[in-house]
């Protein structure tokens, strides 16, 4: 699987952990940054994770910074991202079963290491569910293709 990752400096170290983490399991990945622990803002980083999965140059996507709230919402202004900011198993495995998220949001004030290693292998490996959730996700389609008329 092609796994794209973008952080912000507060994000930089856990990203390198989960890249590593990820190339070991045999994923490809493609960082776009940052690259150090220099203050720089996160939607620089976020939006172009979001629209490499979104245009297909990578099957999903995380994005990572303090909270991981301001990731999220910046990568879900892209039109088809579904970004989901997930603190446990639990919204892991519910965000790509329920929701079909693309990009996994992460905080890396809030999460260890160990601990978002095992929520990105859950999201990694979950898969939506279809069958009620798809009208859901219509739904919201509809709602984004409202706003961005």
């Amino acid at each position: 699987m092609r796994i794209v990752l973008g952080s912000d400096h507060a994000g930089f170290r856990l990203k390198k952990v989960l890249a590593e983490h990820l190339l070991a399991t045999g994923h490809d990945v493609d960082d776009l940054g940052t690259d150090s622990e220099k203050p720089v803002d996160y939607p620089l980083f976020c939006a172009p994770v979001a629209r490499a999965v979104v245009g297909g140059h990578a099957d999903l996507g995380v994005v990572l910074g303090g909270s991981g709230q301001g990731e999220a919402i910046a990568a879900n202004k892209v039109h088809g991202a579904r970004a989901a900011l997930c603190h446990d198993e639990t919204t892991a495995r519910l965000a790509r079963n329920h929701n079909n998220a693309n990009v996994l949001a992460l905080g890396a004030r809030f999460v260890a290491p160990e601990l978002a290693v095992t929520i990105l292998d859950v999201f990694v490996t979950a898969t939506f569910e279809g069958g009620r959730h798809v009208p859901r996700l219509a739904e919201i389609a509809a709602i984004e293709s409202e706003e961005c008329a």
